[in-house]
């Protein structure tokens, strides 16, 4: 018995360091479940899964808390194309387990999901968040890349050099942070170029997305539609340093202050990796 009271201190003050050890962590998806293209075609998209669950098993993995949200609050939907073991390592089981957590999560359930609001999120407090990750797929061209309230959330996370994590067509998100957002986006659709605006930010950081080539190697999959403007071509005209891999479709992760980039599907658990070591 005199062992027993040392022994349960030592338990209790395991799981209390584990405990403080553990961050929160902020994942932000789009609402929207379509993509607009110009001629007024449409993609049906939304989040690849792989994109966002590899990264969300990893942080589930260590320990961290995980929250949910997008700009209404709406079930995020996914993007079906991506549910293919291709971006699992062609490992049929890899893709399986993650499909399960997805499920047991109830994101995209339109009754069930946990997500919130991004107003949510800012009367929460942005400071009850460590991290912020946002994963890709072609829907945070519709809707993130506009959102003031994503705007202001990132805003706030760059002047706390907080971890800001974003992979693929995730980056675009950067843009809603622009001064004169709106006309920079309405120029490129129109032009496919803008003004650099000034006092941006994140000018000068260097930033992957998936690129122009990656695009144009995947425009098929659009169904002869195509897209108003090219996310790399729109974060070099806003005035990031773009930095690209030397073949398309391998991983590449691109790491500037509290900005960490990856540049396609294949990018996504490395991406995860330099989240992980900085909230440790």
């Amino acid at each position: 018995m005199k062992l027993l009271a040392p022994l349960t201190a030592a338990v209790l003050l395991a799981v209390a360091s584990a405990n403080a050890q553990a961050a929160h962590v902020l994942v932000v998806l789009s609402d929207a479940d379509h993509l607009d293209l110009r001629d007024g075609q449409v993609y049906p998209t939304g989040f690849y899964l792989n994109e966002l669950m590899q990264p969300v098993k990893a942080l589930r993995d260590a320990g961290h808390e995980i929250t949910f949200a997008t700009p209404e609050g709406r079930a995020p939907t996914v993007d079906r194309t991506s549910v293919d073991k291709a971006y699992f390592g062609n490992d049929a089981a890899s893709l399986q387990s993650h499909a399960d957590l997805l499920a047991q999560l109830r994101l995209t359930s339109a009754t069930q999901s946990p997500v919130l609001s991004l107003a949510r999120v800012e009367q929460i407090g942005y400071g009850e968040f460590d991290a912020v990750y946002i994963p890709g797929g072609h829907a945070p061209m519709q809707d993130l890349l506009a959102s003031p309230a994503l705007g202001r959330l990132l805003t706030d996370f760059h002047q706390q050099g907080k971890p800001t994590a974003l992979v693929c067509h995730g980056p675009i998100a950067l843009l809603s942070t622009l001064p004169g957002n709106a006309a920079f986006i309405q120029r490129m659709e129109r032009d496919n170029r803008a003004p650099t605006p000034a006092d941006w930010i994140y000018a000068g950081y260097q930033v992957t997305v998936i690129s122009n080539d990656e695009e144009e190697q995947a425009k098929a999959a659009l169904n002869g539609g195509r897209m108003k403007f090219y996310p790399q071509t729109a974060l070099q005209q806003a005035g990031v340093q773009y930095r690209s891999n030397t073949q398309p479709w391998q991983s590449n992760v691109v790491v500037d202050r509290e900005l960490i980039t990856g540049q396609n599907p294949a990018s996504a658990v490395g991406v995860a990796k330099v989240l992980l070591e900085r909230l440790d």
